[in-house]
């Protein structure tokens, strides 16, 4: 279950087999951290704290042509920044942005290239056959992923959409309203329906409440497709140091730390009301009836753009408050989770300077040379300035 390395790291040979690489999808809040931190009690598997690239992903047309070594480079930097940004750190693990790129410089450039990069020098260095990406919200790169990785693996787990709604409404890493969260599962299984049409045999879907009810069962069919050992011990969550420090870091992975408990896949029916269930469930129909979810209403609510643009004012206005609130309750939660936004507020910030005065430099430039003249060809590393190195 491993493949040949593509642009391989530094020190592991051209053709050498790396970890094989697999993405849960689609959409965070769906039990996705208990599945991980278990499966991270069998040392063949590896699956850190997610990047979540999808955060990154608006800035990149900022970086111009990724042909240009300079753009790539300044991209590589970037993304080993918000790694080493991330509120959760990768035990043991630091990296070098030159040393990433001169491992990359010629393979097919790509945000998702470099990200999968570090993933698969972590799991190499802990000795693991596969790795797991769990942002899951790149379902909606997959096309890409797959070209880059035409092995990767997908794990597909659906929740059902009330419950996760629920989940998601109080998670300031989502919107604060029913509708557009809604919208967002849609979308997101929509994503996950395109790549199961299209390679139907690398995408194991399980259900949530499956994994509630027989822990074992489950676990057991997602080694198998793995290709990984099932272990008893990855039952006893109580027995995972990662699980017990993550717990403790935010009140959204509080119970990362116990068994799960069945009864709670009902609780959406106190945290939504009758018309926020009715929403979800009408714009949810589809995969409710394929996933087995038993309706409460006749599924007939369908927003309007109105409706919409309503939703988007009130999640604006609940998240600042949000903000406000994780201030007060969790000052440590506050100031990490600010962190990494800051970071990547700072990136956008720069980028557009960059953008700025690079396109006041051009317009200087094309005034003043030939018609003819290449100035704006992509750099290449081997024909730029030794500027472009980094030296003490």
């Amino acid at each position: 279950m491993t493949h040949a390395a593509t642009g391989a790291a530094i020190g592991t040979p051209i053709g050498a087999v790396r970890p094989r690489p697999v993405l849960m999808i689609p959409l965070r809040r769906c039990g996705s951290h208990a599945l991980r931190l278990r499966l991270n009690l069998n040392s063949q598997f590896y699956s850190p704290y997610p990047l979540h690239i999808v955060d990154f992903m608006p800035l990149l047309p900022l970086y111009g042509d990724l042909a240009d070594d300079r753009a790539y480079f300044r991209l590589v930097a970037d993304i080993v920044g918000l790694q080493a940004a991330s509120m959760v750190k990768w035990p043991g693990v630091a990296f070098d942005p030159v040393e990433i790129f001169d491992a990359l410089r010629h393979a097919p450039r790509s945000a998702h290239r470099i990200v999968w990069e570090l993933l698969l020098r972590a799991g190499e260095r802990e000795g693991a056959r596969v790795v797991m990406d769990k942002s899951l919200d790149s379902v909606h790169y997959a096309d890409e992923l797959m070209t880059l990785y035409p092995d990767m693996l997908f794990l597909n787990v659906v929740r059902d959409p009330r419950a996760q709604v629920a989940s998601m409404n109080r998670a300031i890493i989502h919107d604060f309203d029913t509708l557009l969260n809604a919208q967002a599962w849609v979308a997101a299984h929509r994503a996950a329906d395109v790549l199961i049409a299209r390679h139907p045999q690398r995408v194991l879907t399980i259900r949530y409440e499956d994994f509630l009810s027989d822990q074992a069962h489950t676990l057991q069919r997602v080694c198998a497709f793995f290709g990984i050992d099932f272990l008893p011990r990855m039952l006893d969550i109580a027995n995972s140091p990662e699980a017990r420090h993550i717990s403790r870091m935010s009140e959204l992975w509080a119970s990362n730390c116990f068994a799960p408990i069945a009864a709670n896949a009902d609780k959406f029916k106190q945290q939504l009301s009758t018309a926020e269930i009715a929403t979800i469930e009408t714009l949810a129909h589809e995969y409710m009836q394929r996933y087995g979810y038993q309706q409460m209403t006749d599924a007939t609510a369908m927003p309007d753009a109105f409706a919409a643009a309503a939703a988007r004012r009130r999640s604006d206005a609940r998240r600042r408050h949000a903000w406000r609130e994780l201030e007060q309750s969790n000052f440590r939660d506050f100031v990490l989770r600010r962190h990494r936004a800051d970071y990547l507020e700072t990136v956008r910030a720069r980028l557009q300077r960059h953008a700025s005065a690079h396109a006041d430099s051009r317009a200087d430039l094309r005034a003043d040379s030939p018609a003819d003249s290449p100035a704006g060809a992509p750099g290449r590393r081997d024909t730029l300035t030794a500027a472009f190195d980094v030296t003490d």
